[in-house]
């Protein structure tokens, strides 16, 4: 299974044709075979006007990297960096907390595969990682995505970068923001902290 995803990967890194037609953009899954009842679900988990939505459904361009059953990989159109990558579940879930476990684990699993072209085809050295969860951190498409942000030394991407840190305080203060942090966790039903075999 690895090396099928794998020569799939590869097929869209190296595509046969000089210029992507956009069926080699972007197409169904070659891993779907559910049926019609199941395709519907999926369908109606899609929103009309999400533009990964759209992507996902073949109605808007992109430069794919990676796709299986579960999440797709794209170029960001507009990237901070080359190679600035977005791995987007095929089903619509506005935030992280809104996405199944399952999804989210399919998504992160495909990081060291991705980042690992992503890092060799750049010249890059390092990557960030980034969830933007909800409007305050930055999110703009509210449909869940993963950003595979390439870095080299001294890029100066962040300016958060050049911020001086704090130490925390090991203080009542700290103590009790822990304290309501394990208490949240523990309010939480058993099945949610299990972790899935």
């Amino acid at each position: 299974m690895e090396a099928r995803r794998l020569a799939i990967l590869c097929s869209h890194l190296n595509p046969a044709a000089p210029y992507p037609t956009r069926d080699s953009i972007l197409r169904a899954s070659d891993c779907s075979s559910g049926s019609a009842a199941e395709e519907k679900v999926e369908s109606s988990n899609l929103q009309n006007d999400c533009v990964f939505c759209k992507i996902i459904r073949g109605e808007s361009p992109c430069l794919k990297l990676y796709e299986d059953d579960m999440c797709l990989c794209i170029l960001d159109t507009s990237p901070l960096s080359l190679g600035h990558s977005l791995i987007i579940p095929k089903l619509h879930y506005p935030t992280l907390e809104e996405t199944p476990p399952s999804v989210v684990s399919a998504m992160c699993s495909k990081v060291p595969l991705i980042s690992n072209a992503i890092l060799k085809s750049t010249g890059s050295d390092s990557f960030n990682l980034v969830v933007n969860n909800g409007a305050a951190a930055g999110q703009v498409i509210f449909h869940t995505h993963i950003h595979i942000i390439p870095r080299k030394e001294r890029d100066c991407l962040w300016t958060s970068e050049s911020l001086r840190r704090y130490t925390l305080k090991l203080d009542k203060e700290a103590s009790q923001l822990a304290s309501r942090v394990r208490q949240q966790l523990c309010s939480l039903p058993e099945e949610q902290l299990v972790q899935p075999s």
